[in-house]
């Protein structure tokens, strides 16, 4: 299975304090915006979320498609086929995607310690 570009999303409390402590360490913004309450935080090929009253905790995030520069792959497994796979092999799912769409979509699974993981196809 290729899960695409990987990133950890961490639920901040100020984004604009979790920037400049990110940017001490070597990270520049990658995407997003400060007036939607998020960033993508970027240090070579490392990428972490910013983001201010989205989501509670933190959480593993897949983008299938994506490379670790947001550049569309010519070849990924979608998002389906991802979930199809992984409901072949009894994970139980969080949410799912409506397996007759294409395109955009996001499915969620927690692993067994508690931590979420995301699978968001942006393409």
């Amino acid at each position: 299975m290729k899960l695409g570009a990987f990133s950890i999303s961490l639920s901040v409390k100020d984004l604009r304090t979790s920037q400049a402590f990110y940017e001490n360490l070597g990270f520049t913004v990658f995407a997003g915006k400060l007036e939607r309450n998020y960033l993508i935080m970027k240090n070579g090929d490392t990428l972490i979320g910013l983001f201010q009253g989205m989501f509670e905790g933190n959480m593993l995030t897949f983008n299938p498609g994506w490379d670790q520069d947001a550049n569309i792959l010519e070849q990924f497994d979608d998002v389906r086929d991802i979930q199809k796979h992984l409901k072949s092999k009894g994970v139980a799912l969080n949410t799912e995607t409506d397996e007759s769409t294409s395109g955009p979509a996001n499915i969620v699974l927690t692993d067994p310690d508690g931590n979420p993981i995301l699978i968001d196809q942006h393409v």
